[in-house]
């Protein structure tokens, strides 16, 4: 089926990697290249990789994808996560999805390493302007929205259509939504996504909602900023006065939180304001280039 392109990003994932790695190793599907990207890590991450790629600072999740592409060699690329763990066969069972038109990602049925349900089995996006897990698996390959980036396989020639302004992953999102934002550009582009359940993976996921106040400062006011970034890329008129009532409730909601209760996330508006020019001008670019209406689109958001 030709050589699939692992790649993995890590920062300060020491903990994780053997197991990672192990599911590397134990796949039935042997045409493997594994390219490492270290974000800086100040613990011993790198050490677990013959050749990895050693940024001197955190560059973020879509830049160090990015660098990992650049040296890509595979026809497929598999995006995973270093605190995700893949079955023996998560690779061999994906590649027969991209037999079918115009699929250029697939994920498998990634459950929660806790044990306790379905962690992804795909993307769905509402009507709020929030993308969320697929927590129901389905019994069969099943077309979704779009793929978490936690275990997302993809064809490089999708990746290469996607590319704007020479980035893959568009590195202003630095991190979160990178995936959803990759995903909505490949329904723009006429690209399909599937979820395969017989390819299964276990993902331990540490960012969640109820731990939002644990997190970095800067890692929520990203999540705030790549909210309204999202949509001012890719959401087209129609869309968007189809989800206002909804988008623009809860926009308004995330605003009082940054004014009260989640101050250090007030300068992504300040973000949006300063880089609008070129987030404008991919706009421009990414909605030039569209192949499907929105109000083909529309049937995933709800």
């Amino acid at each position: 089926m030709g050589l699939v392109s692992i790649i993995v990003v890590t920062w300060n994932s020491a903990r994780d990697l053997p197991r990672c790695l192990e599911g590397i190793r134990s796949q039935t599907h042997r045409d493997l290249e594994v390219i490492a990207v270290d974000n800086a890590s100040s613990d011993d991450s790198v050490s677990f990789f013959e050749r990895v790629i050693r940024n001197d600072t955190n560059r973020g999740f879509s830049a160090a994808v990015n660098q990992a592409l650049a040296v890509a060699r595979g026809e497929f690329v598999l995006l995973l996560n270093p605190d995700c763990f893949l079955a023996p066969d998560y690779v061999a069972q994906l590649l027969p999805a991209f037999d079918e038109e115009r699929v250029g990602a697939a994920t498998g049925l990634l459950y929660r390493d806790s044990g306790d349900g379905v962690d992804s089995a795909g993307m769905r996006m509402t009507r709020t302007g929030r993308h969320l897990d697929i927590t129901v698996a389905p019994k069969e390959r099943t077309e979704v929205f779009g793929v978490s980036g936690a275990a997302a396989m993809y064809r490089m020639a999708f990746l290469r259509d996607a590319a704007v302004d020479g980035e893959v992953l568009d590195e202003d999102f630095f991190a979160y939504r990178e995936d959803a934002d990759l995903a909505w550009r490949g329904q723009l582009f006429g690209w399909r996504a599937v979820c395969e359940p017989r390819a299964v993976a276990h993902h331990v996921r540490r960012v969640t909602p109820d731990v939002r106040r644990e997190l970095p400062a800067d890692l929520n006011m990203h999540s705030v900023k790549n909210r309204f970034l999202l949509r001012l890329k890719n959401e087209g008129a129609y869309l968007a006065l189809r989800n206002a009532p909804f988008e623009l409730t809860r926009d308004l909601i995330v605003f009082i939180a940054a004014l009260t209760i989640e101050r250090t996330s007030l300068p992504a508006f300040a973000w949006l304001w300063r880089n609008r020019a070129r987030v404008l001008a991919r706009r421009r670019e990414i909605q030039r280039r569209r192949t499907v209406s929105d109000r083909a689109l529309a049937r995933w958001f709800r």
